[in-house]
């Protein structure tokens, strides 16, 4: 039997970018993790599209941080965070969220979760959680958390697929 020529070869070192064009392929939502800094009361945040849900009882998800993320120090520190799934609408939010600089909320409308945490108006769904647990992960993260409060709204999710944004119009 032939064997395409695209395989790695499982004792090669498979590079960070052969794994992320092959990751690439399972579509997944994009959410926008907020939270209040503790000290100054100012909006934080930042995009994943790595959350998942852990346990139905006790109610948990997951997501992952990538060691390198300059806003997860100041959203960790908050008690209460809020998981916002993206709607299909809200890509400029995955985007500006996703960027580094001083004001990730600039012009950014959102209301506090019944904890404080921001929350996007249209969102597909938000959760408001409290860390758990985190462990180490290579490059990652993996932070669980106990969810508090849910909300779900009508609205079709944000995807990202191959490096791209999209929804299940266009994918």
């Amino acid at each position: 039997m032939n064997q395409p020529s695209n395989i790695t070869d499982a004792s090669a070192a498979i590079s960070p970018d052969a794994l992320r064009s092959v990751l690439g392929h399972f579509a997944t939502g994009v959410v926008a993790i907020t939270a209040l800094e503790p000290d100054s009361g100012v909006p934080v945040g930042l995009a994943a599209n790595s959350f998942t849900s852990v346990s139905l009882e006790p109610p948990l998800v997951a997501f992952c941080v990538a060691h390198t993320s300059t806003s997860w120090p100041s959203v960790m520190k908050a008690r209460r965070i809020a998981i916002n799934i993206l709607s299909d609408g809200q890509e400029s939010i995955g985007r500006q969220l996703s960027r580094r600089s001083a004001d990730k909320f600039e012009n950014l409308s959102w209301t506090p979760s019944p904890g404080g945490a921001p929350i996007f108006a249209e969102a597909a769904a938000w959760l408001e959680v409290e860390v758990e647990a985190q462990h180490e992960a290579g490059d990652h993260m993996i932070v669980v958390s106990r969810v508090h409060h849910v909300h779900s709204d009508d609205r079709n999710p944000l995807l990202f697929h191959r490096g791209r944004y999209g929804n299940l119009l266009t994918q």
